[in-house]
């Protein structure tokens, strides 16, 4: 059996497309007034949000956009978009409707768990490519075990971290779509392959940025770890907050640039 289903859907027309979406939202009232900018970071965790809105103050979105900001300091080139939740299904349905207002360049902010000895609660990671263990990007691309980010993209969210002197790891992540069967084996196999980490959404993300041909990166603070092969969860630790405060820094210059 493969998967998805229908061998090789990926290269079939779909039948409900992000713009129809938009004609139904303007049908219902719930199309947004707010101008939606050509870049867009992506945030998950609320202690984010709250530090954007209390730090960054700008326009809030309205309508089917009501979690879009358009922080001052960014002069309306740069929104942040959250509270939409986690995982790779919401996550690329939330890119698709983004791609379809107009947005072009993407920087996907996250916390990831460790799947390394020495990758320590707060540390950064910059993803280069994310394996495929979820559903949704099987949807977008031929079958592989891999997606992979803008490369120049990357390179300037690097390029940021590094002017800012914020150390940081390239590596690749394990995307999973179900927490809680991450399995022992699994984390010894790509601890011994290298795999710096696990989350639930960049590999999607990935394969629709591909897909649609805008670019995206995506970005970790580190908030638990798998490596001792035991689970030690940090989330919401003033290491893990700063991590992804100075992510969403190196993401606005590096998307501002």
């Amino acid at each position: 059996m493969t998967f998805p289903h229908f061998p090789a859907k990926h290269a079939e027309d779909a039948l409900v497309r992000p713009a129809r979406f938009l004609e139904f939202l303007r049908s219902i009232g719930k199309y947004p007034t707010i101008e939606v900018p050509e870049a867009v970071i992506l945030c998950y965790q609320a202690s984010l949000l709250e530090h954007v809105r209390e730090h960054h103050p700008g326009t809030s979105g309205d309508g089917y956009l009501a979690g879009l900001l358009l922080p001052d300091d960014a002069g309306g080139r740069v929104g942040v978009y959250g509270g939409f939740g986690i995982g790779a299904p919401i996550a690329a349905l939330r890119l698709e409707d983004l791609i379809a207002f107009g947005v072009r360049r993407v920087v996907s902010i996250g916390t990831a768990g460790s799947l390394q000895d020495d990758l320590a609660v707060g540390d950064l990671v910059v993803c280069e490519r994310a394996i495929r263990d979820e559903g949704t990007s099987h949807h977008y691309l031929p079958p592989a075990r891999h997606a992979h980010a803008s490369v120049p993209l990357t390179i300037r969210l690097r390029a940021a971290l590094d002017g800012a002197g914020r150390e940081h790891r390239v590596g690749t992540t394990w995307t999973i779509d179900a927490p809680y069967r991450e399995t022992i084996a699994e984390v010894r196999r790509y601890q011994a392959e290298g795999v710096a980490t696990v989350e639930m959404e960049a590999a999607a993300l990935f394969a629709v940025a591909t897909c649609r041909e805008i670019d995206l990166a995506a970005a970790f603070s580190i908030s638990d770890s798998l490596a001792g092969l035991e689970w030690n969860p940090r989330f919401g630790s003033p290491e893990t907050r700063d991590g992804l405060e100075a992510l969403y820094r190196a993401a606005l210059d590096a998307l501002r640039s």
